[in-house]
């Protein structure tokens, strides 16, 4: 199961690529594509994240509105002849640096897309060796296995414990206390403007994410909930330590009790942290952001 693959997409033209890693969208290189509208010209930097939406341009791209893309190296159209199911707009074509090509539609708001593989067998086997088979982005001997890491705390001291960098971290909601792990992936309903989803890597100081609704990058979600009760997540009386956005809390499984875990509600914003009073016995490892 891949819950959070990367794409790496070139030109089918010049073969250039289109990967942007000055410009991280849900924490990762975006695809970096030149746009016309019907009034303005642009660029777009797209998620690379195979099934989010979530873009940044530096253009008003209206509802509805089909858009033409270029490369940005060569400049040729990559919007082509082939009419997308769902709304019949021109598609958009990339290849992948794996072989095959990605599809997407050129109307703006439209969610349709897919991955045509040329080898199917050849390029399962590139993304085994990228991302092994629980979609992380650990190299193949650093990747923690999960039936040791679901809540790997070690001692530092006589007096505080550390999470590991790489831990899966079992979560819960603090008022149902059901879980919020689905499908291996840390799921939590949104509210920015529609009702949503946003899925998190579960895996501590691993920062990707996707969404199933647009979310600007550093902007703030309007509402974190829990699926499962529907009650808000976040946290009225703390800020965020980096940004001073708001947060949201979680409760995640230490080695003897549930701790109250902090993340930023600013999308992009990779900060997180402990209560003050798990400050004294739990210390996570590495960083001081989610």
């Amino acid at each position: 199961m891949y819950e959070f693959v990367a794409l790496n997409l070139k030109c089918p033209f010049c073969g250039e690529s289109f990967m942007d890693k000055e410009h991280l969208i849900d924490n990762e290189p975006s695809i970096l594509l030149n746009i016309k509208s019907e009034e303005n010209k642009g660029i777009i930097n797209l998620s690379a994240i195979y099934g989010s939406y979530n873009f940044s341009t530096d253009i008003d791209l209206p509802a509805g509105e089909i858009v033409k893309f270029f490369c940005p190296h060569c400049k040729s159209l990559l919007n082509t002849e082939v009419e997308c199911l769902t709304c019949g707009a021109e598609m958009v074509t990339s290849y992948l640096d794996m072989g095959g090509k990605v599809s997407i539609c050129s109307r703006s708001g439209c969610k349709n897309h897919h991955v045509e593989f040329e080898d199917l067998s050849q390029a399962l086997r590139k993304l085994y060796q990228e991302y092994g088979f629980r979609g992380r982005k650990y190299p193949a001997d650093d990747r923690p296995d999960k039936h040791k890491v679901e809540t790997t705390v070690k001692k530092k001291d006589e007096h505080a414990e550390i999470l590991e960098t790489g831990a899966f971290l079992q979560s819960y909601c603090p008022h149902c206390r059901k879980s919020l792990i689905e499908d291996d992936m840390l799921k939590l309903k949104i509210i920015n403007g529609e009702e949503g989803f946003l899925m998190l890597s579960p895996y501590l100081n691993v920062f990707t994410s996707k969404s199933t609704i647009f979310l600007p990058e550093d902007k703030t979600i309007r509402d974190v909930k829990c699926f499962h009760c529907d009650t808000s997540l976040v946290d009225k009386e703390k800020k965020c330590g980096l940004c001073d956005s708001p947060i949201a809390k979680i409760n995640v499984s230490g080695s003897t009790k549930l701790i109250d875990f902090f993340i930023c509600t600013k999308k992009g914003c990779r900060w997180h942290g402990l209560s003050e009073e798990d400050l004294y016995n739990i210390k996570l490892e590495d960083s001081d952001e989610w």
